[in-house]
């Protein structure tokens, strides 16, 4: 809850903040003579800013039973099922967090953690993973994926994206006006936005989404790092595990997740800017040359 009301309180103070820098350049004065409306605008950048991305996270669990096609191990019915229980269990105990729930999905290699809060949260390990790779590497993964839970990942991504989608929709809208002031000057018959405004305004929001994104896949890679480390930290400091869990999951077909959990996943997409996790290589390189 406490990460919730962070996430929630940034985004306030970022909206204060563009409001006070709008008011002190004389923004303010400029807007509200031109017939746009700065406090309306503030407002309608703070609920777009985080009201999706927070209720995304609050639905972040069922949606991914949902998508991912989870066959959830409420009462293990198999040793291996035992076996994966009693291994997020563990770790969860030693991250300090409550028992996620915990489920399997068919796919090819993967796995993925969710849920908005961290003693209500949840693992979930793929077929394939189970299948292709041994016990010490499998738990390597379950522990990667506790980490990211111990360390709030999915607040704390949660509380990028609506900061960039703040900032997004705000300066999105200011340079759209400034825009139609400039087409519309010397034109009297109407003080509303025009044409120029709508036009650059859903321009605006795509280019700077993507600038958007660009921020938040970069964020998301630092994040696999510390989740690496944590999942050596929490098999006793011991890296090689991970490591050979990295090396074989880079020589193997990396399982695709729904969108809504991708980018938790242990896997992901590797194309340079957008990417959501960093190259197998420089994972590895990043374990080994830990001290």
């Amino acid at each position: 809850m406490k990460r919730i009301l962070l996430f929630v309180l940034t985004n306030v103070m970022v909206v204060a903040v563009l409001g006070v820098v709008a008011s002190l350049l004389g923004v303010n004065r400029f807007l509200t003579a031109n017939g746009l409306n700065l406090t309306a605008l503030l407002g309608f950048a703070l609920i777009m800013g985080f009201g999706g991305a927070i209720i995304s996270l609050l639905i972040s669990k069922p949606m991914a039973k949902w998508t991912a096609g989870l066959r959830m191990i409420d009462n293990p019915q198999s040793p291996d099922e035992a076996w994966i229980v009693g291994t997020v269990r563990k770790f969860a105990d030693k991250a300090g967090i409550g028992m996620p729930e915990v489920g399997i999905f068919e796919g090819e290699p993967n796995a993925f953690a969710t849920g908005a809060f961290k003693n209500s949260s949840l693992v979930a390990v793929s077929t394939g993973l189970l299948q292709n790779m041994t016990r010490e590497e499998v738990e390597a993964v379950i522990g990667h994926e506790v980490a990211h839970i111990a360390n709030g990942d999915m607040v704390t991504m949660t509380l990028i994206q609506g900061v960039m989608n703040t900032f997004v929709v705000f300066l999105s809208r200011v340079i759209g006006y400034a825009v139609d002031s400039f087409l519309r000057r010397g034109d009297d018959r109407s003080s509303g936005p025009g044409i120029g405004y709508y036009v650059s305004t859903i321009v605006l929001d795509i280019v700077l989404g993507f600038a958007a994104a660009i921020v938040v896949a970069w964020f998301s890679r630092q994040r696999e790092f510390r989740a690496d480390a944590g999942a050596a930290a929490l098999m006793g400091n011991r890296r090689q595990p991970m490591v050979n869990a990295l090396a074989r999951l880079g020589g193997l077909p990396a399982g695709e997740l729904p969108k809504a959990v991708e980018a938790m996943g242990i896997t992901g997409a590797m194309g340079k800017l957008f990417a959501t996790h960093p190259p197998i290589e420089e994972r590895i390189a990043a374990l080994q040359n830990a001290r």
